[in-house]
């Protein structure tokens, strides 16, 4: 059951039927800063908005839909399962009351009221262990809408420039980014080629994860028996035994590269051939305007 290798994430998908993959990876850098800084401290109509958008683009992309579709899906339903664990945790707190003097009498305080009710259900009874209602108020509404949405834009976003980005390009847009650094002496070509490498081994992970969760299925682990404090030991040494083996071959392959007398690639070797391409300015001209209405956008309607 290889369901990881059916919903990849993060994997480069050659081919041109995408207006995406013409667009400057510098461009495109940008407009992922802009889909995971513009979340913070924003409203929640902002970021509903940000995730239409996110989706609105997957569709007009043109890409091909068996590249996105099982990975938007996934994305949706987790986000989704996550905001509603989210709203339906206790998200409110006791006001405190100013018993001494009245609230009017103390200037510049603040009064807190009660959150607003929007849904009521319950209480509960089962089997004479009666449980509180349900309740879902503003504070955890928007709470679950925050969690939901700030999970899929950070993962889909990030997912849809690295099917459309070679590594290498991705990987010279951080270089030209961080040139200055390389003034005071951080070796940027040997940590942009590190980086280059750790992209190449996106895949090895998913297929490392995709074993350690055929090991506990084959072992028809119960963990009501475990508990949930040994529950909790499993997975944390199944996490360390994924990064060891991640480690692992990272050293394989560095050994490798090493032996075959490799050499680090300079950022003019891996310049991407569509910068500078006049075939591709028009798209880059309109991905930098809307990249300023989209900040005008979240600096008049985005703050919460």
């Amino acid at each position: 059951m290889d369901w990881l290798k059916k919903i990849p994430i993060g994997q480069y998908v050659s081919g041109k039927s995408s207006w995406l993959r013409g667009i400057d990876p510098r461009i495109k850098l940008a407009w992922i800063l802009f889909f995971l800084l513009t979340p913070i401290l924003a409203n929640s109509i902002w970021r509903i908005s940000t995730a239409f958008v996110l989706v609105l683009i997957t569709f007009i992309s043109l890409l091909p839909p068996r590249i996105w579709w099982r990975s938007l899906v996934f994305l949706l339903a987790f986000s989704l399962i996550i905001g509603s664990l989210s709203i339906v945790l206790p998200a409110s707190e006791v006001p405190f009351e100013l018993t001494i003097r009245a609230p009017d009498e103390i200037p510049g305080a603040l009064i807190l009221t009660p959150s607003w009710e929007i849904f009521r259900l319950g209480p509960f009874d089962f089997g004479g262990i009666s449980l509180g209602p349900l309740i879902v108020d503003r504070r955890s509404a928007e709470l679950g809408i925050k969690t939901s949405t700030l999970i899929f834009t950070v993962i889909h976003s990030v997912n849809l420039m690295l099917i459309t980005t070679p590594p290498e390009d991705f990987v010279w847009a951080i270089r030209w980014f961080f040139a200055p650094l390389k003034l005071l002496g951080f070796p940027l070509e040997k940590l942009s080629f590190q980086l280059l490498l750790a992209l190449r081994f996106l895949p090895l992970v998913q297929e490392e994860l995709q074993n350690l969760f055929r090991a506990i299925g084959v072992r028809a682990i119960d963990f009501r028996k475990l508990g949930l404090k040994r529950s909790l030991g499993l997975f944390v040494s199944l996490g360390e035994k994924l990064l060891s083996n991640i480690l692992l071959r990272a050293e394989q392959g560095a050994d490798s590269l090493m032996s075959r007398e490799g050499i680090w690639l300079s950022s003019r070797q891996l310049r991407p051939c569509i910068v500078g391409n006049p075939k591709y300015l028009w798209i880059n001209l309109s991905s930098i305007f809307f990249l300023l209405i989209a900040i005008s956008l979240r600096c008049l309607y985005g703050t919460s």
